[in-house]
């Protein structure tokens, strides 16, 4: 488990190196929705476009970096998140990414000066491939979600947006291999009650959940490159079973609509696994009671140019 003061210390050592992300109110009728009241808070205006550079900042400023530097595998927003740090402060950074990786995410991690690889279809490959180049390197690993650093940074996500909307009664957040859902479990603490939000094609989480323990899940569908990494962590697993309520899953047609609306009624793009929380709402998988305060984490925006308007 990782504590409040332990997310305390590390938003403060965070503060210099990532953005205030901002949090906007807006009437849940535009997009047909009824509440008590709707919160968003824009975590894909974070640098390198995800909420993944708060873990990755986390351990290069806690973590005694070798000479080698470091290695990460991503299905694209860790990568680009490791590889921005790692520029920021001057180590070397190595990259695997699979096939599924977005060009967008690719061509982030080469302008930031991060070594690149594309091993294997899916992120378990890449994963696979990374650790076999650390046995050979001597290089520092970041993991992408199971490692209490990259947990205690995603978790200053739910620090912040507790402080700037402490009203909140249920916070909707999107799923992958659950390190962003944990750490901001483990900062509420059962105060707000906290709904994973996966796609259909990869419901990691909830396959977990209901076998008591992480298991390998399908890995598929339109937020493949963020929200498919076939199982949720080991470590990650017990904050979870602790403190998040329940999980939704969505469609990826569902997930193309919320992409759609966001950008048609506020002109905000996030990529398809960042807006994985919004489409809960909108394709109400879930449905908030009357008077119910919620707010949703927008967590990428990752993507290629899309005409959301055609």
């Amino acid at each position: 488990m990782i504590s409040a003061d332990q997310i305390r210390s590390t938003y403060r050592l965070l503060t210099p190196h990532v953005r205030c992300t901002p949090v906007i109110d807006v009437d849940a009728t535009d997009f047909n929705l009824s509440m008590g009241g709707l919160s968003l808070k824009l975590e894909s205006l974070q640098h390198a476009g995800s909420f993944k550079s708060r873990g990755a900042f986390t351990n290069l400023l806690t973590r005694r970096v070798p000479p080698a530097g470091v290695v990460a595998a991503s299905g694209g927003n860790h990568g680009a998140a490791v590889a921005f740090a790692a520029m920021k402060l001057g180590v070397p950074a190595k990259i695997f990414v699979p096939k599924v990786a977005s060009p967008a995410k690719i061509q982030q991690i080469r302008e930031y000066g991060a070594e690149l690889v594309i091993a294997g279809e899916q992120y378990a490959d890449a994963l696979a491939a990374s650790e076999l180049y650390l046995t050979q390197s001597g290089a520092m690993s970041i993991h992408a979600f199971d490692q209490v650093e990259t947990m205690l940074g995603a978790a200053t996500v739910g620090l912040e947006f507790d402080r700037q909307k402490n009203d909140l009664d249920t916070l909707l957040v999107s799923v992958g291999g659950g390190g962003l859902i944990a750490g901001i479990a483990a900062w509420f603490g059962g105060r707000v009650k906290v709904v994973g939000v996966e796609p259909e094609l990869a419901p990691t989480l909830t396959r977990a959940l209901e076998a008591g323990r992480p298991i390998d899940a399908e890995a598929g569908g339109i937020a493949a490159d963020s929200l498919a990494p076939r199982r949720v962590g080991e470590l990650v697993f017990p904050v979870v079973k602790r403190y998040v309520a329940d999980t939704v899953l969505v469609t990826d047609d569902s997930i193309r609509e919320a992409q759609r609306l966001l950008w048609k009624v506020l002109r905000l793009v996030s990529e398809p696994g960042g807006v994985a929380s919004f489409a809960a709402l909108t394709s109400r998988k879930y449905l908030p009671k009357p008077g119910e305060r919620v707010g949703v984490l927008v967590c990428g925006a990752n993507t290629v140019a899309v005409d959301f308007d055609r």
